[in-house]
């Protein structure tokens, strides 16, 4: 075998045991901001990746402008959901990725470097997940930021004082939602708190961390547009604590006060 074809065989070995990573979106009347979002996933330097875009039944441009974006999509679904969880279990079950993210459609990739990561990360440790760190940015100027959610490292007992990844960095194995469930759809704001709990503190899966910024969120999300809102992810946050067997009271406290330092 010359040494050139030896090469040629390792690249093609490598790229076999890279995860192929699916990357879900979801969007209802994203007109402004989708094509930013899907310019930020194809601006990737991974190759080994689809992405999932799943709309809610946009009655503005948001379809005509992905349509136009000539994006590589691994599937597109355009109807009436049940809200935004039911419209990311359509994702996740529409993926045929190793792992799975989530990217919506008012979000953007920090860098066009992190899935490479979130990639290498995988590949090097036995783990069931990845996660990063969150910048908040200005709705109107994504180069303004607002808050920064440094997340650290994964210790299962961070969970009793409030601890939490950033959702919208975590990349889950498919295997895992396959084993222990999608997002439950009964909750209308804290599913993803509900099953980041599930996994880690009820069946003790493995997180792996990687310290940067993997996504920039915009501002003005639904967990904390209004005071109603608020109060409604509250309650469904100690509902989602006393289901999997937290102490509520004590912990929603911490949960609340570690968002202080992001404003510092």
């Amino acid at each position: 075998m010359s040494q050139e074809t030896g090469l040629k065989l390792n690249m093609i070995n490598n790229l076999k045991s890279l995860p192929k990573i699916s990357v879900v979106t979801v969007c209802f009347n994203s007109e402004k901001t989708i094509l930013e979002t899907i310019k930020s996933f194809e601006e990737q330097d991974y190759t080994n990746k689809e992405l999932i875009i799943i709309d809610g039944g946009s009655n503005d441009n948001t379809l005509g402008i992905i349509n136009n974006s000539h994006v590589q999509y691994g599937f597109l679904s355009s109807e009436k959901d049940k809200g935004i969880y039911d419209a990311i279990n359509k994702g996740i079950n529409n993926s045929s990725g190793d792992l799975i993210g989530l990217l919506h459609s008012d979000d953007i990739f920090a860098n066009k470097k992190c899935l490479s990561k979130i990639a290498k990360k995988y590949s090097e440790e036995k783990t069931h997940g990845i996660y990063g760190d969150l910048e908040y940015v200005s709705s109107t100027n994504s180069s303004k930021v607002i808050r920064k959610w440094k997340s650290g490292y994964f210790k299962k007992y961070k969970f009793i004082f409030g601890w939490m990844p950033p959702h919208p960095t975590l990349y889950l194995e498919k295997e895992a939602y396959l084993r222990f469930g999608l997002y439950k759809t009964s909750y209308k704001i804290a599913a993803d708190y509900e099953l980041i709990l599930r996994y880690f503190w009820s069946n003790s899966l493995n997180l792996s961390y990687i310290p940067e910024t993997i996504v920039q969120m915009r501002v003005g999300g639904a967990s904390n547009k209004s005071f109603k809102n608020i109060l409604q992810k509250s309650k469904e946050d100690v509902r989602a604590l006393k289901a999997n067997n937290l102490i509520a009271s004590s912990t929603l406290f911490f949960k609340n006060f570690r968002k202080l330092k992001q404003f510092f």
